[in-house]
């Protein structure tokens, strides 16, 4: 079973005690995943389809309680390899629906079987019904990756006009949204990891979001510790290719003039360098006699590398400190 489909089972069966949530979530719900259908003369039906059997079952138990309509489940077999079946919620066209329709404002009015835009009029004002509008959002129209991939969690919908609402919704109670088009719809989406666990927070999946936490925390937890390992790879690296180089122009140093014509600072650095030619800086300068930091002891071996140079261009070989 996919994440997207534990998450829809698991809101699927989550109790809603307010009507306006109720109803809130339910409109959302035929928003995202509903199409209207004619009647013989008797207004517009609906018919909602889903891979998921408990959210065909939410459909069927919210429009029933609310509204009192009669709703027929039938199944859809997918003759495709590896495609799920798909349930279909049918409300037949009546008055009763018409009413519903209207009442949850997707239809102007009882007998128009015409979508109307989500406007600003149409979005749930108290933040409870904005976290149900969201959560019927997601089990017609949601997906989520699971945690251990690429975060991301998108609501897909035909209407552009539901997908601005979902989003003005969505970030009325703090949620960075993001709007995009494509082909077959318009797509409200959430790509980090921080969003995410607060959608499933807002919208009532605690099981869900308890995975995807700790799947998180384990994922950045690594990956600071990948980090750390780099950093410290590269600053070895460095600190050996730095100690290369400066052993190398010592060498180059001694067998030129030989490293008794440097001032005794300066030999001692060398000295010290070809005896430990993997130290760090502060290593070498724990191993000098005499008392000298890093930094000192650092302007000793640019010395050093400086002479090797001027050697190598056939400049001054009298050094000094």
């Amino acid at each position: 079973m996919s994440f997207s489909a534990e998450v829809r089972n698991e809101l699927a069966r989550l109790p809603v005690d307010n009507p306006c949530c109720r109803r809130a979530e339910l409109t959302a719900l035929l928003r995202a995943g509903g199409a209207l259908t004619l009647g013989d003369g008797q207004g517009p039906g609906i018919s909602f389809t889903t891979e998921t059997a408990s959210v065909a079952r939410r459909v069927l138990a919210l429009a029933k309680r609310e509204f009192g309509v009669r709703c027929a489940v039938s199944i859809r077999r997918s003759r495709r390899l590896n495609k799920h079946n798909s349930y279909v919620v049918r409300i037949a066209a009546g008055p009763e629906v018409s009413a519903m329709l209207a009442a949850l404002g997707i239809v102007e009015g009882a007998d128009v079987p015409r979508l109307t835009p989500a406007g600003e009029a149409d979005l749930p004002k108290r933040p409870c019904c904005r976290r149900a509008f969201l959560r019927g959002a997601f089990l017609g129209g949601g997906s989520v990756n699971r945690p251990e991939g690429e975060y991301h969690l998108e609501i897909v919908t035909e209407n552009a006009g539901f997908a601005a609402a979902l989003a003005k919704v969505s970030r009325s109670l703090g949620l960075r949204a993001r709007l995009t088009s494509r082909k077959h719809g318009h797509l409200v989406y959430f790509k980090d990891g921080e969003t995410i666990t607060s959608f499933l927070r807002l919208i009532g999946a605690h099981a869900a979001l308890l995975e995807f936490e700790n799947v998180r925390v384990v994922k950045d937890v690594r990956n600071q510790v990948n980090r750390l390992v780099n950093c410290e790879t590269a600053n070895l690296e460095k600190t050996i290719n730095a100690g290369l180089r400066q052993v190398e122009g010592i060498k180059f140093i001694a067998a030129k003039i030989g490293l008794d014509r440097l001032p005794p600072p300066l030999r001692r650095a060398a000295e010290v360098r070809l005896a430990f030619p993997d130290a760090t800086l502060k290593e070498l300068a724990e191993a000098m006699d005499d008392r000298v930091g890093k930094s000192g002891l650092n302007h000793r071996l640019r010395k050093l590398a400086q002479i090797a140079a001027e050697l190598r261009t056939g400049g001054n070989d009298e050094s000094r400190t």
